[in-house]
């Protein structure tokens, strides 16, 4: 099987499993997170695998999510290592890093599933919300750069006038991020044009650890 141009001077993975297509690889993440909610998690034995995934990896989903220490992808999913190709900073909005961590994911991991992965009470979308308040006072740090990175989704959910301010600035969040993704040329546009891989939005609720899906 040919390698991509952006594959030839790497250590080439192997190609997912026939089985798993976007939408079958979709399906696994929202099972595995039906058992994680239920609390029913698959019993798994890691030991055959742990040296072939030392040598190569090969996910089947790439999650963009949230660094909140309560949300981990391999555990909201029910996956074990080596399944999750996991991108995670404060907010899950899209920078230039991440994006450049998903064109991997997709141009040389071949994996057929994206998903942006939002949050329940997201701290640093309410940062963003408390930023634009008149008296708000200045941040510090980097702090200035995130909060301008998810101000388009506090204006879109502004814009909605919604009852909760918080959640519905948390999900158009991960939806302008998921369209970024989609429209990213050439890379993964190509390939979500053609349907080879999958974008896809959802919010995690940290009440009920259960998913939703927001756009598919």
């Amino acid at each position: 099987m040919p390698l991509s141009p952006l594959a030839e001077n790497m250590d080439p993975p192997q190609p997912p499993p026939a089985e798993t297509t976007p939408g079958r690889a979709l399906e696994r993440l929202m099972e595995g997170n039906r058992r994680f909610a239920t609390n029913r998690p698959e019993a798994k034995d890691y030991t055959a695998e742990r040296i072939a995934q030392a040598q190569r990896q090969q996910p089947f989903a790439a999650v963009l999510t949230c660094a909140d220490s309560r949300v981990s992808p391999e555990l909201a999913f029910d996956q074990g290592p080596g399944r999750v190709f996991a991108i995670r900073l404060a907010g899950n909005f899209l920078n230039t890093d991440g994006l450049a961590s998903l064109e991997y994911g997709v141009g040389v991991l071949d994996i057929p599933l994206v998903l942006v992965l939002g949050h329940s009470h997201c701290g640093a979308v309410n940062a963003a919300i408390q930023a634009q308040e008149p008296d708000a006072p200045p941040l510090p740090g980097a702090l200035p750069e995130l909060v301008r990175s998810i101000t388009p989704a506090v204006e879109a959910a502004k814009a909605l006038a919604p009852e909760d301010m918080l959640d519905e600035a948390s999900r158009q969040n991960a939806l302008i991020a998921r369209a970024r993704i989609e429209g990213a040329t050439p890379l993964i546009a190509d390939k979500a044009a053609s349907g080879a891989v999958k974008i896809a939005a959802g919010m995690f609720d940290l009440s009920t650890d259960e998913v939703e899906l927001l756009a598919h």
